[in-house]
C-alpha cells in the first residue's frame, strides 16, 4: 500500500515542532505536572490542557538503534511541553513533512486534558495511535481538544518508530528471535508510560481505551493479541484499519536481509554493526513486506515472541481478550488512493491491467462482479468499489464477526460521502465520497481541508459523543442520540451504525452491499 504514504499530508496540518527548551524552575499551577521523568510545563488554555513531547522512552539511538525501547533518564527542573517534540524518521518522498523536523530521538507523546481533570477527579483516558501505513504521520497531527472538551474524556497521541527503524526484521539485530516489531514495542512502552503517569494528568489508568485509524487500527489489532499489551487497556477503537496485512517473520526476514545488502550491509557476521552505523537518512527507503498487487507496506511481524499469532487468525479462533471494540470503515475507502494515482500518472492504466495487478489470477473474477456497466464505465470508479470492498470493508466484516464471539462489538460505516477532502482531489474524474481518513476531520481538529458546515458540524458532535461514551463506559450509549447496539452473532446482517448526515441510521446489509460472500472465496483478501 505505498499510497498510503500520501495520506496524512492530505488530511492535514501539524502544529510546529522541535527540540524541546532546557528544563526551567518548578513553578506551581496547573501548567506544571509531575511525572516519573520528571516535571513538565504544558499549555493552559480555555477549556483544555495540552503537555507536548513527553518523552516516554530513551532516544533508540546508537546502540538503542533496534533496541526495545528503554527507560529514559530523568530530569531536573520542569521540562518544557509547550511545543510538540520531534517526528520520527520517515520517507518523505510521497508524503512531504514541509520541513517539520524529524530525529531519532522521537519517543514522545501529547497529552490533552479537559477542564476538571485532576489527579483527585480522574477521567477516562483514550490513547491515540497515529496511521500512516507504518511508514509516514505523527502524534502532532491530531489536536485532540473537541474530544477532550466536548467528550470530556483525556487523549494522548503517541509518536513511536517507523518504516526501516520501526519494523526492520534483520535477524542479526534480535540474536533472541523477536526479530522487527521495534514500533509496536515503543507503542506499548507508551501505553505503560499511560499506566504509571497519566493519573498526575487527572486520568484513570484503569480506564484506559486505545484507538487508532488505518495502520493504527492495525497496531490495535496487534496490541489484542500481543501478550506483553495484555492489561494496558480496557476497550479497543478500530478505524479503517486492514488487519489482514500483516507480514509474517520469514517474508519479513527475507526482505530486510535483501534491504541491508542494499544499503551495504551484506555480511550477517557485521550486518548489526554496520546498520547501526549508518546515518538516518540512508535508512529512510522502507522494506515493504506485505500488501496487495504492486502496493506493500512495512509494519509488525507475526511469529514473533512480541506478536507470536497472526490477528485475523485469532480473532477467527475466538482468542480475542473479552474487552468491547468498536470497529468500522468508511463507504469508500479506497477512492482517495485511486485519485492520487490518477492525479500522479494524469490517468489510469486500463481496467484489466488495474485488476491483475492488483488481484492476479482472480483478476477476471473480481471484473465480472465489478463491471464497468455499473459504473458508467468508470475506471477510477469501479477500480476503487473493487478495493474498498476486497482490502477495507470485508476484512474488517470478518475481524468484527470472530471479535463479536469474545465480546461486545460494535460496528459502523462512515458514510459521508460530502466529507471535506483537499481541493486537489477534485480533478479526479471521480467522486472520493467517504474515503480513508476523511472521518478524522469528525473527531480530531486536524485542519487542511474545508471547514464543516453546519450538518457536518453536528455528525462530527454526534461522532465524538459516540466515541467519549464508549471510551467512558465501553459502550457508545451516548444520551439523546439513537441507540447503538453490539454486533449479533450473525454479524453479516448487522446491525451498524451508519454515521452520515441528516439522520444516522442502522442498516444489516453491509456484508451483501459489499459483496462480502465474494471476497471471503479470494486469495488475495485471505
Amino acid at each position: 500500500m505505498a499510497v498510503l504514504l500520501a495520506l496524512l499530508v492530505l488530511v492535514g496540518c501539524t502544529r510546529s515542532g522541535g527540540e524541546p527548551a532546557p528544563p526551567a524552575a518548578a513553578q506551581p499551577g496547573p501548567a506544571v505536572v509531575e511525572t516519573t521523568g520528571g516535571a513538565v510545563r504544558g499549555v493552559v488554555a480555555p477549556g483544555y490542557r495540552v503537555f507536548d513531547g513527553i518523552p516516554y522512552a530513551a532516544a533508540p539511538m546508537g546502540p538503542l538503534r533496534w533496541a526495545p525501547p528503554q527507560p529514559r533518564a530523568p530530569w531536573t527542573g520542569v521540562r518544557d511541553a509547550t511545543t510538540p517534540g520531534l517526528r520520527c524518521p520517515q520517507d518523505v518522498r510521497n508524503d512531504p513533512d514541509y520541513g517539520r523536523p524529524t530525529g531519532e530521538d522521537c519517543l514522545n507523546l501529547n497529552v490533552w486534558t479537559p477542564d476538571g481533570a485532576t489527579p483527585s477527579h480522574r477521567l477516562p483516558v483514550m490513547v491515540w495511535i497515529h496511521g500512516g501505513g507504518f511508514l509516514n504521520g505523527s502524534a502532532d497531527i491530531y489536536d485532540a481538544r473537541w474530544l477532550a472538551t466536548q467528550g470530556n474524556i483525556v487523549v494522548v497521541t503517541v509518536n513511536y518508530r517507523l518504516g526501516t527503524l520501526g519494523f526492520l526484521a534483520h535477524p542479526a539485530l534480535s540474536p533472541d528471535g523477536d526479530v522487527g516489531n521495534f514500533g509496536l514495542a515503543d507503542q506499548q512502552a507508551a501505553l505503560r508510560w499511560v499506566r504509571d503517569n497519566v493519573a498526575e494528568f487527572g486520568g484513570d489508568p484503569g480506564k484506559v481505551t486505545i484507538a487508532g485509524e488505518s495502520a493504527g487500527a492495525m497496531s490495535v489489532c496487534d496490541h489484542l493479541v500481543a501478550p506483553e499489551s495484555a492489561g494496558l487497556f480496557r476497550a479497543a477503537i478500530l478505524q479503517s484499519g486492514p488487519c489482514q496485512a500483516q507480514a509474517d517473520r520469514p517474508t519479513a526476514q527475507q526482505v530486510s536481509m535483501a534491504y541491508a545488502a542494499g544499503v551495504g550491509c551484506a555480511d550477517p557476521v557485521t550486518a548489526a554493526a554496520c546498520l547501526r552505523g549508518l546515518p538516518a537518512d540512508r535508512l529512510l527507503r522502507p522494506p515493504l513486506y506485505v500488501g496487495f498487487g504492486p502496493d506493500k507496506l512495512t509494519g509488525p511481524v507475526t511469529g514473533t515472541d512480541r506478536l507470536p499469532v497472526d490477528p485475523m487468525t485469532a480473532f477467527a479462533l475466538g482468542r480475542a481478550p473479552r474487552v468491547p471494540v468498536l470497529i468500522g470503515s468508511n463507504g469508500d475507502e479506497f477512492a482517495m488512493f485511486t485519485a492520487i494515482k490518477w492525479l500522479k500518472e494524469r490517468g489510469l492504466p486500463p481496467y484489466p491491467k488495474l485488476l491483475s495487478d492488483t488481484f492476479g489470477p482472480d483478476a477476471a473474477a473480481v471484473a465480472q462482479h465489478y463491471p464497468l456497466g455499473l459504473f458508467d464505465g468508470n475506471i477510477g470508479a469501479a477500480y476503487s468499489a473493487a478495493v474498498t470492498d476486497g482490502v477495507f470493508a470485508c476484512p474488517i466484516d470478518r475481524a468484527s464477526a470472530g471479535l463479536a464471539h469474545t465480546g461486545p462489538v460494535y460496528a459502523y460505516e462512515f458514510n459521508d460521502r460530502t466529507a471535506p477532502a483537499p481541493d486537489v482531489l477534485r480533478e479526479a474524474p471521480f467522486p472520493v465520497g467517504a474515503s480513508h481518513s476523511l472521518e478524522l476531520r469528525y473527531l480530531f481538529d486536524v485542519g487542511g481541508a474545508a471547514p464543516l458546515n453546519p450538518a457536518q458540524r453536528e455528525l462530527s458532535d454526534q461522532m465524538i459523543a459516540y466515541w467519549s461514551q464508549f471510551v467512558r463506559t465501553g459502550a457508545p450509549d451516548a444520551a439523546e442520540q439513537p441507540d447503538w447496539p453490539r454486533l449479533g452473532a450473525d454479524a453479516a446482517t448487522g446491525p451498524r451504525m451508519s454515521l452520515q448526515t441528516g439522520k444516522l441510521l442502522l442498516t444489516n446489509d453491509f456484508s451483501a452491499r459489499h459483496q462480502c460472500p465474494f471476497w471471503a472465496s479470494r486469495r488475495g483478501v485471505r
